[in-house]
């Protein structure tokens, strides 16, 4: 089924909206940030850890337009327990309602709560970084790119997951019929996320990371995404270009898997992605 204005409601009213169990030992919290308190973030942390830990500011996926702050949950809080780290995930306002810079600006507005209030919340300011899937990864890719050049604070990695970075759509496997993100959803949420943007030659590189000519003082790099994905072309081409950048940058590419592979619970690429993520991380956060 393809997202269509027609259509988001029926998306959102299922995507994300169950909460998943957390890992043994997580606990939960929620706060409200940002200038006017109106930035939801979901916290999780190991019960038992007092010191500063490691902190993994998230952004969930859904094109731009749809899911939820806790439908990794199950996700964040195995690297919670795990590895350990505390894990705070951003309740951004979702397009076409609020188009860019909102949603990115929440996100920015996140992070830098999470910068601010370090010593409070038991995190290490100085093993900060961000994730994101899907449209959450081109938010987190924009975000990169933002805290770069705004130089407020460092942030220690990105982790990016198929992400959604391109808005030209001019790549040959942009063009596949993918079940699970086909060309007509991926248009429509690239058009809902740029609102008066889209289209034009002008679009920020903040907001479609691909644009951006100069990727150099980006952190270290994870970038994931299968074969079979539409997205597959994009997210190569912006490893590939982070890697000329003198970003230190890994690149995983999964045989077969589609769009939302960290989501296809019991299969090999699933596993695999998720042990390759987990010991990239545990470099990053040590």
């Amino acid at each position: 089924m393809v997202v269509t204005a027609e259509s988001l409601p029926r998306f959102r009213s299922t995507i994300g909206q169950e909460r998943p169990d957390l890992a043994e030992g997580v606990e939960h919290g929620r706060r409200s940030v940002g200038p006017d308190e109106t930035v939801g973030v979901e916290l999780l942390r190991p019960s038992g850890h007092d010191g500063p830990l490691p902190c993994i500011v998230s952004i969930h996926g859904g094109g731009f337009v749809m899911g939820t702050p806790w439908m990794d949950d199950a996700r964040l809080s195995s690297w919670a327990a795990e590895l350990p780290c505390v894990t705070a995930s951003v309740d951004y306002r979702l397009a076409p309602e609020t188009p860019y810079p909102g949603p990115l600006e929440d996100c920015y507005s996140a992070l830098k709560w999470v910068h601010d209030h370090s010593e409070e919340l038991g995190v290490d300011a100085s093993r900060i970084g961000i994730s994101g899937a899907s449209g959450g990864g081109g938010l987190a890719a924009g975000l990169g790119l933002l805290a770069r050049d705004r130089g407020e604070f460092p942030l220690a990695f990105q982790l990016l997951l198929y992400p959604m970075l391109d808005d030209r759509q001019d790549t040959a496997s942009i063009t596949w019929e993918t079940p699970r993100w086909p060309p007509a959803s991926n248009a429509f949420s690239w058009r809902a996320y740029l609102g008066e943007h889209h289209g034009r030659d002008s679009v920020p590189v903040h907001a479609a990371p691909a644009r951006c000519d100069d990727l150099a003082g980006l952190p270290p790099t994870f970038v994931a995404v299968g074969t079979a994905d539409a997205l597959v072309d994009e997210d190569i081409a912006y490893a590939v270009r982070l890697l000329h950048a003198g970003v230190p940058t890994e690149l995983r590419v999964y045989a077969g898997a589609p769009h939302g592979l960290d989501k296809m619970f019991g299969t090999a690429a699933q596993a695999r992605l998720m042990r390759d993520v987990s010991e990239w991380l545990r470099e990053r956060l040590a």
